[in-house]
């Protein structure tokens, strides 16, 4: 029932009755003891033409907490989400490539800080920690052999030190995973996953199922790309890598990025077309939704049929998708 309610918002008892095969008398029985745990709450009744008014149930956002970590290219994100995705604490720190240089401290502080962030008496609700890394080859190759191998000893360091179950993920996974949970793919069983960051990244998601893409993958037209250009154009990008900062106008080097990456994008969907019928792309990035949903409308103009989604979750995708992952393992079903 909680898979359900993570998929959709305000469903009747009805309706779970229907997609799950229960009886009213079950269905009645189990939401009175989700309702009795906090981990789910009843909606304004809604008045029907024919019989009593319906009550739509919903999670309850202070049911339960997840803390969600992002090793990103160039940041560390912490952040503290509620059982609907809501951020409620967030940290960003550099990210340091350098045993010499670390900043592994202020990384076990933050995490500390995100619980500490919440009343004493709302911990026994944090249902875990989950940790997105990049785990892709071409994002581990612009990783220190050093810091990969830190990679490897963080779970076990997070549980032990702060004491909490921790979830590990591919940030990219992770990301199509909070869109699908959090964001504009609730409603979506079957598209492609487009993740916009330093590199494109791609997953396919099948009834719900998100798989690795591998011949729907670039790794060679995201910010990085853009970066360069705007370099070579004698300009500065500093803009690029800010989590919510609107991007200045970057002329000609930003058009001729956003063909590169559409193009990119267009051959990627036409050779998985071949096999899947795809009809919907969700693109989710840090970047400013404005060029999120430029990018969408231009794909959309390139590929008649394909309904193009700018995702919602922005500034922290990744940390968000990655949130997700104890609320998976602890309250939905496969």
């Amino acid at each position: 029932m909680l898979s359900l309610l993570l998929q959709s918002k305000d469903i009747t008892r009805l309706e779970i009755g229907e997609r799950t095969g229960l009886s009213a008398q079950t269905v009645s029985v189990i939401v009175r003891s989700l309702e009795q745990e906090g981990l789910i709450a009843k909606g304004v009744a809604q008045r029907g033409r024919v019989g009593p008014p319906t009550v739509p149930l919903s999670l309850n956002p202070e049911g339960a907490y997840s803390v969600g970590i992002s090793v990103g290219h160039r940041q560390v994100e912490v952040v503290l989400v509620d059982f609907v995705g809501s951020i409620r604490s967030r940290t960003v720190l550099p990210f340091s490539a350098t045993t010499q240089d670390t900043n592994h401290p202020q990384f076990m502080g933050a995490i500390a800080k995100a619980i500490a962030d919440l009343p004493q008496h709302l911990h026994s609700r944090i249902a875990g920690i989950g940790l997105a890394l990049p785990g892709d080859q071409a994002e581990l190759e612009l990783t220190p052999r050093a810091t990969r191998e830190r990679f490897d000893a963080l779970q076990e360091e997070v549980e032990r030190e702060i004491g909490y179950p921790v979830y590990v993920q591919n940030d990219i996974t992770a990301a199509a995973s909070g869109e699908s949970m959090f964001g504009v793919a609730k409603h979506l069983s079957d598209y492609l996953f487009f993740y916009l960051g330093a590199r494109l990244h791609s997953r396919l998601v099948l009834n719900h199922q998100i798989y690795n893409a591998a011949a729907a993958v670039s790794f060679d037209v995201g910010i990085l790309r853009l970066e360069e250009q705007i370099r070579k154009a004698g300009s500065s990008p500093s803009e690029l890598w800010e989590r919510g900062a609107d991007w200045p106008s970057f002329g000609d080097a930003e058009t001729a990025w956003q063909r590169d990456l559409v193009g990119q994008m267009k051959s990627s969907i036409a050779a998985l077309k071949q096999f899947v019928p795809l009809t919907s792309v969700v693109l989710s990035s840090y970047a400013p939704q404005a060029v999120c949903k430029a990018i969408c409308r231009e794909l959309e103009q390139a590929m008649p049929g394909i309904s193009a989604i700018a995702g919602n979750i922005d500034r922290s995708p990744k940390a968000v998708g990655a949130a997700g992952l104890p609320f998976s393992s602890r309250f939905m079903v496969e």
